[in-house]
């Protein structure tokens, strides 16, 4: 195979028309164009349109024309309807193209893969625009405004920056991307795993194998699309593989990261973060190994984050870039009025912005206390005082900062996975950020009284932030409190889907003050409905019947003839637990089956509550089979 001068990305602004078109007729071996629109779902379409088409009507790509879809194709739940369901995907301009190749489809002529130009595009209803991008694109642009015209009234307190020197405001954006290998149709020795990631035998262990080419090949290959890859390394989970007769590694399960540079244009982040999962997916792919990017693929271990770092910075007429969260003296303080407005709008919206970031079960398994994902709205500045930095792990949003990269100043939001809507979850970030930006400037807060509310105590008063909270931990907030403690500090954390959403009805002004021309209510409620039924249908259909399986697999392993009065003893609280979650009896109906009850007649706070209970006793059983099993020989 020919992998010579291939092309793999098209940078935004570089080629007109013209010179886009000559491009691709100096390759070939690209095939195939397609328009890559993101539903509410965080979905990406993927159609193979022959590039002849595109070269033939190169202007109809644009507004809409060249191509469609309905809305069953896409997840717009109560937008594009049966009765309404034209959907228009319209080519993106303002970002860059990717080739996605296909090592298995040679090009007889040139000897090349098959290349796909990856356009990203925008969805259009009848309604108006109702993707993920265009939500992202509009948002930002919005929020960019608005944010320069409060800076250019009201200055940056904290900040010495002559703010009619402001050329633009730029959104600096970037996500992490964690995710599991393991060898196709292994088995998952949980347990092993788990003693493992309390040893702490896999932190930043050289790779191994296929293992250490895969991740080579992924990094190298960002680097080709144009990603900057900043580092590919281990993370915290994994066991040791181990070795065939020919020395190849088999048996392999290991968690890794990969990480690359930030961008100046949050929808190119979001954009740039699909295009990595395609390239790694397919390294590991053609190596032998299969990827996950589930948000807690092993339960009781470690699961996937996909943190999400946000900033505002100002390009100044002269050419200079400004951190606009920076004080002018980092060694005395934290951050300007900007920077802790930002970090306190997030804060104080979390609660209905959480259901956008985690809105499958999958990802509340991962917020769960011990695995180092956040449970609890509280977040760190990185230390007790401006001059000794830590970096705390255990909070939703931490500040990162370093003074000798004092451009680099960020917050990092730890609760995104790698299946949370980067698009969505971006903009709604911006969006309480420009909340609490506001509230600091126009009423000229000083960040000595920014720190003072951010750090405040339960029951203390405030302007902005709730009375009945805190929001600041500069410790480990699993270690140093207990739940009912963090509940009370903090707030509960969801254990559900559906409480998740719970939150839209106890702060509906919390939802209204985010919902907006670029975001509006009709598309959040559309989110909703798609992720309460995707809800719905997994935990009945998936989520129940897995359970049942595992329960039926727990058997009897003692023999009459050779047990003793433990055993014995152990093997009916078993069984009975085993009852009491899948058998119906002529006295009770089982748990899995009051839960299929209570979604069939969308009694959701009851299979809510009861899918909580399911999962206690599920580990409960668990944890007596391992007991009972290591016991019976």
């Amino acid at each position: 195979m020919n992998t010579e001068n291939l092309l793999y990305v098209i940078p935004a602004g570089q080629y007109g028309k013209e010179g886009i078109l000559a491009l691709l007729e100096q390759h070939p071996e690209i095939k195939f164009v397609s328009l890559v629109g993101v539903d509410l779902a965080g979905n990406d379409t993927d159609e193979k349109i022959p590039i002849s088409v595109f070269f033939d009507d190169y202007e109809s790509f644009f507004d809409g024309s060249a191509f469609q879809t309905d809305g069953s194709s896409v997840v717009l739940p109560g937008i594009a309807t049966l009765d309404n369901a034209r959907v228009d995907i319209k080519a993106d301009p303002s970002v860059n193209w990717f080739v996605d190749y296909n090592d298995g489809n040679i090009d007889e002529a040139t000897g090349k893969p098959v290349g796909t130009l990856r356009i990203p595009s925008f969805l259009e209803h009848a309604t108006g625009f109702i993707d993920s991008r265009s939500i992202l694109r509009n948002t930002t642009d919005y929020v960019g405004d608005e944010v320069l015209k409060l800076v250019k009234e009201y200055g940056v307190p904290g900040l010495n920056i002559n703010v009619n020197d402001i050329e633009k405001l730029v959104l600096t954006t970037a996500t992490e991307l964690e995710f599991w290998v393991k060898s196709p149709s292994q088995d998952v020795a949980s347990r092993l795993l788990s003693t493992s990631q309390k040893l702490q035998e896999q932190y930043w262990q050289r790779t191994h194998g296929v293992v250490r080419t895969a991740l080579e090949q992924a990094v190298e290959r960002l680097e080709k699309y144009g990603l900057e890859p900043e580092m590919g390394h281990k993370e915290v989970g994994g066991i040791k593989a181990h070795i065939d007769d020919s020395g190849k590694l088999i048996f392999v399960l290991e968690q890794l990261e990969v990480d690359w540079k930030f961008s100046s244009d949050p929808v190119q982040t979001a954009d740039n973060e699909i295009q990595a999962r395609i390239i790694i997916r397919e390294a590991f792919r053609e190596n032998g190994l299969e990827v996950t990017f589930k948000a807690k693929p092993i339960s009781g271990v470690a699961g996937s984050g996909e943190h999400t770092h946000i900033g505002i910075g100002a390009i100044m007429k002269n050419g200079k870039y400004v951190n606009l969260f920076n004080p002018d003296d980092m060694m005395k303080e934290f951050l300007s009025s900007v920077g802790y407005g930002a970090l306190m709008g997030i804060l104080k919206h979390y609660e209905v912005i959480n259901p956008f970031v985690s809105s499958t079960t999958d990802s509340l398994n991962r917020l769960k206390p011990g695995f180092e994902a956040p449970v609890c709205i509280v977040t760190s500045l990185g230390g007790e005082s401006p001059d000794v930095p830590t970096r705390n792990r255990s909070v939703l949003a931490g500040l990162i900062r370093n003074v000798a990269s004092p451009n680099a100043t960020r917050v990092e939001m730890r609760a995104p996975n790698p299946f949370t809507n980067t698009y969505i979850a971006i903009a709604l970030f911006y969006l309480a950020a420009l909340d609490g930006i506001r509230y600091a400037l126009k009423n000229k807060k000083a960040p000595a009284e920014l720190l003072a509310e951010i750090s405040k105590k339960v029951g203390d008063k405030a302007d902005y932030l709730a009375a009945d909270r805190a929001y600041r931990s500069e410790v480990d907030v699993f270690e140093a409190f207990t739940e009912e403690e963090r509940n009370t500090m903090f707030g509960k954390a969801p254990a559900t889907v559906w409480e998740n959403f719970k939150s839209w009805e106890v702060y509906p002004h919390k939802l209204e003050t985010l919902a907006c021309d670029n975001f509006a209510r009709r598309v959040m409620d559309s989110f909703r409905e798609g992720a309460l039924k995707r809800w719905a249908l997994e935990l009945q259909y998936r989520i129940v019947p897995d359970n049942l399986e595992r329960v039926i697999n727990a058997k009897a392993l003692h023999l009459d003839s050779d047990a003793n009065p433990l055993e014995e003893e152990r093997w009916q609280q078993i069984n009975a637990l085993r009852t009491e979650l899948g058998r119906d009896t002529d006295k009770n109906l089982s748990l899995f089956t009051q839960i299929k009850r209570a979604l069939s007649e969308e009694d959701y706070d009851t299979a809510s509550d009861l899918q909580v209970l399911m999962s206690k006793k599920m580990d409960e059983l668990s944890e007596l089979y391992y007991v009972y099993s290591h016991n019976a020989f």
